[in-house]
């Protein structure tokens, strides 16, 4: 009972130099370490099962191929239709000094409209 406190400094128990402290301490990590691992696992193992072939990724691929394509034929048929609209110079200009815009833009949105004046100039005011 008279402990002293240099007694008390040294003893490992309050230390935590002792071995069960150690052990604890060791037991924790494991413990912890074991969760992550299990964690990991079912990760990996749900990917895993979902693999993927080669026809299939083949397959998207001409899928996405043949949709780009048949878009870029309806564009260029759209143009084609466009570009048979007659537009007088004049309204272009008009749309080109008022809107100030390109005359690209300005042909284009009056072949929009159907060379309209009125309707091309409502539509680039909104």
């Amino acid at each position: 009972m008279s402990d002293s406190v240099g007694d008390v400094v040294d003893d490992p128990e309050v230390n935590g130099d002792s071995e069960d402290v150690k052990q604890i301490a060791s037991k924790k990590e494991k413990t912890h370490d074991s969760v992550g691992v299990a964690d990991l696992e079912k990760v990996t193992d749900y990917v895993e099962e979902k693999e993927i072939s080669s026809q299939a990724i083949s397959n998207a691929m001409a899928a996405i191929g043949s949709k780009k394509k048949a878009e870029n034929m309806e564009k260029a048929e759209k143009e084609k239709e466009l570009a048979k609209i007659k537009i007088r110079k004049d309204d272009v200009e008009l749309i080109m000094s008022e809107m100030l815009v390109s005359k690209l833009e300005a042909e284009r949105n009056l072949r929009l409209h159907r060379g309209d004046l009125i309707a091309t100039l409502s539509a680039l005011t909104n």
